[in-house]
Order: C-alpha cells, then sequence, then structure tokens
C-alpha cells in the first residue's frame, strides 16, 4: 500500500510517497543518495549506515514510514555551503582511512555520531562502537587513527569552550 510521508533529509523537508514495506535504505537510493550503500541488507555490514534524529541506524532494516517527521542525514548532508568537505571526511582521507570506498560513508555517518556525544574515547571504546561495520581492504587501523583524531580534535574544542 502506497503511502505518503515527509521527513527531513540532510536538512531539507522532502515528502514522498512509499510503500509501506519499503526500507529507508531503498527510498533514500531512490531519491539518489548513492552514499548509503546497499550491502548485507540484514544489519550486519554498516554501509547503509545514515543518523535519524541524530541516531547511526542501518537503514536496510529500518522502515521508511519510521523516518515519518524525523530528520536523516546522510553523507550528502556533511558536505560545507561551498562543497567542502566535512572535518571528519577530511581526517579519513588524510589518514588514507579509504581504500574502495564502499563502507565508508557508513563508517562516516558513525564517526558523526560519536563525534556529536562530546564524549572522549579511546581506541578499544573506538573498536567496539564501529563493530557493526565491515570493510575488507583497510585493516580498520587507519579508520580508527582517523576517528582517534576526530575525536581528539572535536573534544579539544569541545573542551575548551566547556572551561
Amino acid at each position: 500500500m502506497l503511502r505518503v510521508i515527509t521527513m527531513k533529509i540532510n536538512g531539507k523537508e522532502v515528502e514522498v510517497a512509499i510503500d509501506e514495506r519499503e526500507s529507508l535504505l531503498d527510498t533514500l537510493r531512490k531519491l539518489g543518495f548513492t552514499s548509503v550503500k546497499k550491502g548485507c541488507e540484514v544489519g550486519e555490514c554498516g554501509a547503509c549506515t545514515v543518523l535519524v534524529n541524530g541516531e547511526a541506524i542501518d537503514s536496510c532494516i529500518y522502515m521508511t514510514i519510521w523516518a515519518d517527521g524525523k530528520e536523516v542525514l546522510t553523507v550528502e548532508g556533511l558536505k560545507g555551503l561551498d562543497g567542502e568537505l566535512s572535518p571528519i571526511q577530511k581526517a579519513f582521507i588524510e589518514e588514507s582511512a579509504v581504500q574502495c570506498g564502499f563502507c565508508t560513508p557508513g563508517l562516516i555517518m558513525s564517526a558523526v555520531e560519536i563525534v556529536g556525544t562530546g564524549k572522549k574515547y579511546n581506541r578499544e571504546e573506538l573498536k567496539k562502537l564501529i563493530s557493526g561495520h565491515l570493510c575488507r581492504c583497510t585493516g580498520y587501523e587507519n579508520i580508527l587513527n582517523a576517528m582517534e583524531r576526530i575525536v581528539e580534535e572535536t573534544y579539544k574544542v569541545v573542551g575548551s569552550e566547556e572551561s
């Protein structure tokens, strides 16, 4: 059964007709958000990770109908006004945390959630926080380097604001 819902995607309100059985992943892909990757389709690989109201979710197992009235953020929504990359994306590039790139958008979205907490995580905690992501290329070391770097940089800024 078709149903029309409204959600905010990357800050822009969108009204879309969906099948009630449609995953958020399929809806986002249909709308042209290609950073959201279709990997396992059972919530195991993390390639489809997006933020819904600030929380990282696997969009392949999240029904679009649940996003009605909510805010969805994809990697496309991270770019600056002039199209510049976000600090998290820059850290991934500078730390060589990208190889084939298939898992990268999902990892970046998890990093956005992690950084958004304002907490300073150590490497072991970061390993646990990204345990829902599969990467076949990098061996995770450079990904963890990028995440440690951006957490540290963000914590310094947040910590100095609280002083």
